[in-house]
């Protein structure tokens, strides 16, 4: 029997969720973009943004330390895929949980001063 996927524990909703060439007339006709996952996005900001380790984003996201790795690998992947190759990305889906949703309170200590979109995962586009 397989194991039940954890949620990751994610601050707050992206402002944003697409980036890419700037043709903007033509942006409904690219063919090809790249998904990131929200939470490939939360450990972007962390990691990147924020200057936490990898030990750090993984106690702030609630996951052990080779899954943060493991999520950070793919999301600079992308990040790359995109710049060289021109591809729009869209930030959308994943197996993610925004902190509100967490009973104890402790575990918004890592949002330092973002702003919460409150709504579920499922209806973020």
């Amino acid at each position: 029997m397989v194991r039940p996927r954890k949620s990751r524990r994610v601050c707050a909703l992206p402002e944003v969720n697409a980036f890419g060439p700037i043709k903007i007339d033509d942006f409904e006709d690219f063919n090809e973009y790249i998904v990131m996952t929200v939470e490939e996005y939360e450990t972007i900001r962390l990691i990147d943004l924020e200057g936490l380790n990898q030990e750090e984003s993984a106690n702030e996201m609630g996951v052990a330390r080779s899954t943060i790795q493991r999520i950070y690998d793919n999301a600079r992947k992308k990040i790359a895929d995109s710049l060289v190759n021109g591809k729009t990305i869209k930030i959308k889906g994943g197996d993610y949980k925004l902190c509100s949703e967490f009973k104890d309170r402790k575990s918004c200590e890592g949002c330092r001063g973002h702003r919460h979109r409150h709504g579920r995962n499922m209806n973020f586009r």
